[in-house]
């Protein structure tokens, strides 16, 4: 009983961490062309660039229509330094909100003037909050058609790459609840990812905490009923979506994967500059996000144990301090530079 009642306040600690309010995406006008930018071909399933809107010289925002969900959705491109060659594309997914409200890589941290100067396209996927990034079976009345693994699978790179004449060398790399998500695409789609970033990220599905987790994220937050995600607890689909279980299928990949220990570091200071919440509310956000962050922690070291087991070769990054907090996650991205670039600056 008090291993389920951790698992509960560990999952509802996650999902309070990440930014649970959730406004309209900004409109813009739409234009029907941006300079080195093919919005005319379709993926194998119908999918397509609806519109593309320049931004600057170095940003652009496509919207795409998903056919497996009947939906458009935004993507926001950081375009490389120099155009004149086809470049590498580096996915760079959100946490829990799916960058429509506040808590996103753009907002929060310097993640796109990092990347800014690594001559590579790096491609925003908004859209998807609370769904874990996954193919559900069934419509939900909350969250709606999600078929988020064919759309990051199938739908989405093959547009990219002709829509910004890519050199199709992929990496990918998420916080907090697309982890899983980042390590499943590299799973459910061989070769597609050179290399693999996770920051604290769930690794397992299929552990009372871990499936605590998933349920809690999509049904406390996200109004969601996750038996429309992946069915019941013995449904298979909760083993197929677990990383660890299926760890074989992530050899031959450049993998990174970070975690705190949940004590609180340089980041969880009241007014600190990646603090979501007022000052006053800093101390019991942070427990939360500490709670969180070290049970995450032990899902990291049960995923690196298996990865050992098959002697398959990753680098993992246990910090000493941090919470579930995106100063971290800024740092870490940092930090796994090197390991996504193996990948992206590898010969296609």
């Amino acid at each position: 009983m008090n291993r389920r009642i951790t698992g509960r306040i560990a999952l509802a600690a996650m999902a309070a961490t990440v930014s649970i309010g959730m406004g309209a995406y900004p409109a813009t006008a739409d234009t029907p062309t941006a300079p080195g930018v093919t919005t005319t071909a379709k993926s194998p399933d119908g999918s397509y660039i609806k519109s593309v809107t320049v931004k600057d010289d170095r940003n652009i925002q496509l919207q795409v229509y998903s056919a497996a969900m009947d939906q458009t959705f935004p993507v926001d491109v950081l375009r490389p330094a120099d155009t004149s060659d086809a470049r590498p594309t580096l996915y760079l997914l959100n946490g829990a909100g799916g960058g429509v409200d506040n808590a996103s890589w753009q907002l929060r941290t310097d993640a796109l003037d990092f990347l800014s100067d690594k001559n590579i396209n790096v491609v925003q996927v908004i859209g998807g909050a609370f769904t874990w990034y996954t193919d559900w079976l069934e419509p939900d009345k909350a969250l709606g058609v999600n078929k988020w693994t064919t759309y990051l699978g199938r739908e989405l790179p093959p547009l990219i790459d002709v829509a910004l004449n890519t050199n199709r060398v992929n990496a990918i790399a998420g916080l907090s609840m697309s982890g899983l998500p980042v390590l499943n695409s590299v799973i459910f789609n061989a070769g597609q990812y050179r290399s693999a970033a996770v920051y604290s990220g769930l690794s397992q599905t299929t552990t009372p905490i871990g499936r605590e987790a998933v349920k809690m994220t999509t049904e406390l937050y996200g109004g969601g009923d996750v038996a429309n995600m992946w069915g019941a607890d013995d449904n298979p689909l909760w083993a197929a979506n677990d990383p660890t279980i299926n760890a074989e299928r992530l050899r031959g990949t450049n993998l990174f994967i970070s975690t705190g220990t949940g004590i609180p570091g340089i980041y969880d200071m009241p007014g600190g500059k990646f603090r979501m919440e007022k000052p006053a509310d800093t101390a019991e956000t942070v427990a939360l996000g500490a709670f969180i962050e070290a049970n995450i922690d032990a899902s990291t070291h049960t995923l690196q144990d298996r990865l050992d087991q098959l002697h398959i070769p990753a680098t993992f990054v246990y910090r000493s301090t941090g919470t579930h907090s995106w100063g971290y996650w800024q740092d870490d991205l940092k930090t796994s530079w090197p390991v996504l670039a193996a990948g992206l600056y590898s010969a296609p």
